[in-house]
């Protein structure tokens, strides 16, 4: 059984449903801790209510006053009205328009009405944050069309900014609420304080029932402490329209409630990668390790050999592009005392191992070759005080020689097979479609097997292409899966081609761990 609607509880609670409906409501309730929360929230509400109709008598005058007043509030009660207020008497659909939905009256239940950051619909990084009081309602909404845009809450500290949102009809009723940013004319951006762009990252958009969440990292800009988010959509619900908005944010506080603990010259030298710990921050929100990482010079001159050779065999372009393509990573765990995995970060799928907690990673070219400063963010765990970096492997986009020839129009009837570094890939067909070359590869990969990164394409003349490559990879050899390369410039399907693999992502164990505590 899907969640009840609160309505629905609702009645639950006033004992307004059939037998069948109490029953399988009660069923639902044994296994559902949110509802269990909502309707524990409804009773509380409905004691509060009975409690003040007990008390004295209000002035004559006293409906007038609050017919007086309904109006003002009234978009905001819409929202969360039950239907079982509706007979209820004047004098208690007062009270409930001046004071029920708020905070001083009913913390439980201003807890669900405090919208989706109180609820388990969001991480738990949001919902401690939102506990520890850095959820601001802002109630911001700009209507158009007969379509509302609204921000009702704002998470926000100096690792990310989380805004829930709703869009709601001319009566109230919830709408789709995908904003459609991929579309032209969607655009959500930022200011600092005077009025400067802010570049975002790692934005995101999630969709939980009627509510909509859109977040990004603030890591690049920690030393903010105010920013405004700008909503600026033309196409809401399937209407065009023009729907401004500015939310400011202030992060007064939350970075108040931040800490930072440095490391004092903590590095290591692993299979030709260095890894320099900076620092460690607990925010409201996250937990995030600041780290860079960078070959050794004995690494980068290797690489800047390579690049030379590519220059003279496949010219500048090619070989300008392997300046930011050659690079590093690592893997690694977190443990708490008891030495159990709480965290984990993988950078891509290459093992029985998944990334566990990880918000986002995100990294940043300090400008030699390899050299980059990391920021990963992890959801924040309770009374997790003592916690261990363990290193557990390196990633390295290095050099590779490696090529495969084939004639394009024999493929149909003979489709070329290789195998290279636990790649099993077998070349299925080539097609010039306009001024766009593709070549369709299918295959698997093995767990400790390769990631082949970067390829050449090299026609039958010797004139050289680079190429970029879509589609995913299986480790399963029954679950076999395609990439496609795709070139520009190829005028014709050459009579035979060579692709040349110039670069590939290996992965190398750590066997003594690197272990680094964070406390």
């Amino acid at each position: 059984m899907k969640c009840p609607t609160v309505d629905e509880l609702s009645l639950y609670v006033d004992d307004l449903v059939t037998g069948h409906e109490s029953v399988n409501i009660d069923d639902h309730l044994e296994g559902c801790i949110e509802c269990k929360r909502v309707v524990k929230a409804l009773m509380e509400e409905q004691q509060f209510i009975k409690e003040t109709l007990q008390t004295p008598t209000l002035p004559d005058d006293f409906d007038s006053l609050v017919l007086d007043q309904i109006k003002p509030y009234e978009k905001k009660t819409i929202l969360r009205k039950r239907a079982y207020w509706k007979p209820i008497a004047l004098l208690a659909a007062g009270l409930v328009l001046a004071v029920g939905l708020t905070v001083t009256v009913n913390p439980t239940l201003a807890q669900w009405i405090g919208g989706l950051f109180a609820t388990e619909r969001v991480d738990e990084g949001l919902r401690m944050a939102t506990e520890a009081g850095f959820s601001e309602r802002v109630d911001r909404e700009v209507t158009d069309k007969g379509i509302t845009f609204k921000i009702e809450d704002v998470v926000a500290d100096s690792s990310r900014v989380a805004l829930s949102y709703e869009i709601l009809n001319k009566n109230g009723k919830s709408q789709n609420i995908d904003l459609s940013l991929l579309d032209k004319g969607n655009e959500v951006g930022a200011t600092d304080s005077l009025g400067n762009p802010l570049e975002l990252t790692d934005m995101a958009l999630t969709n939980a029932t009627d509510y909509g969440l859109i977040e990004f990292s603030l890591s690049e800009h920690q030393e903010l402490d105010s920013i405004i988010v700008n909503f600026n959509l033309t196409r809401l619900n399937g209407k065009q329209g023009s729907w401004k908005l500015d939310v400011p944010v202030d992060l007064k506080e939350s970075l108040k409630a931040t800490k930072t603990v440095p490391f004092q010259n903590v590095k290591t030298n692993q299979h030709g990668v260095m890894i320099d710990m900076q620092k460690v921050r607990f925010t409201p929100s996250s937990f995030e390790l600041l780290y860079e990482t960078d070959f050794t010079k004995e690494e980068k001159i290797k690489l800047e050999k390579n690049i030379g050779k590519l220059e003279k065999q496949y010219g500048k372009e090619i070989a300008n592009d392997m300046q930011n393509s050659y690079g590093n990573d690592i893997k690694y765990h977190i443990e708490n005392e008891e030495m159990k995995t709480v965290y984990n970060k993988v950078t891509f799928p290459n093992g029985p191992d998944n990334e566990l907690g990880l918000l986002q990673a995100s990294g940043q070219f300090l400008g030699d070759i390899g050299h980059v400063a990391w920021n990963d963010s992890f959801i924040p765990i309770e009374n997790d005080h003592e916690l261990t970096f363990v290193l557990d492997g390196i990633y390295k986009t290095e050099p590779s020689d490696f090529s495969i020839t084939m004639k394009p129009k024999e493929l149909k009837k003979k489709p070329v097979s290789f195998e290279y570094e636990g790649n099993f890939m077998t070349i299925k067909k080539v097609k010039l479609k306009k001024a766009e070359f593709q070549i369709e590869i299918e295959g698997y990969r093995e767990v400790t097997g390769s990631d082949l990164a970067d390829w050449v394409l090299v026609d039958d003349k010797g004139k050289a292409y680079p190429t970029f490559r879509t589609g995913g990879t299986s480790n399963d050899k029954n679950e076999l899966a395609t990439t496609t390369l795709f070139s520009y410039g190829v005028n014709e399907v050459p009579k035979e081609l060579t692709l040349r693999l110039i670069s590939a992502t290996r992965y190398y164990e750590v066997k003594d761990k690197w272990k680094v505590p964070l406390h």
